[in-house]
């Protein structure tokens, strides 16, 4: 049952992603070597490091969890299970994209770019294996056809 929709949106954008990391340090240098990120704000919590990355408005807040092991969405699917597939972050230049995924030497998933019908996206998992989504739409902001397309 849908409810009834709001007259404007109650929520402007997401605030944060927080997440475990299994070494929190090797995160916050992969994250601000890859994406720009810089430490804002850390601590402990029970003897574990955790902090506050931020890159324009886009927030991490990444907790320590040394045994922590992420299964990926093909092996959730094998299990009859969905959770967190990947999250994404938008960039705005794809040849400066393309030179830090060069000169880090990441491993880009499913063969390289996929393009979708507004956008192109590259797919790579982060060092505790997270897979993220790195989105460039085709006009610099999200556009959407009202016909669907299927993800194999």
């Amino acid at each position: 049952m849908v409810s009834e929709r709001l007259s404007s949106p109650m929520v402007k954008c997401l605030d944060h992603l927080n997440m475990s990391a299994s070494n929190f340090q090797e995160s916050v240098e992969w994250y601000s070597k890859v994406f720009g990120f810089e430490l804002r704000e850390q601590g402990e919590d029970e003897g574990k490091p955790w902090g506050i990355l931020s890159c324009g408005d886009a927030l991490l807040c990444i907790y320590e969890q040394p045994d922590l092991v992420v299964k990926d969405r093909f092996e959730m699917k094998d299990a009859g299970l969905h959770y967190l597939a990947h999250f994404g972050l938008r960039i705005t230049d794809s040849e400066e994209w393309k030179a830090i995924i060069e000169r880090e030497n990441l491993s880009i998933l499913y063969g390289g770019a996929c393009k979708f019908p507004h956008s192109t996206a590259w797919y790579l998992k982060d060092p505790t294996g997270w897979e993220i989504e790195v989105a460039l739409w085709d006009d610099g902001a999200p556009s959407f056809d009202s016909v669907a397309h299927t993800l194999e």
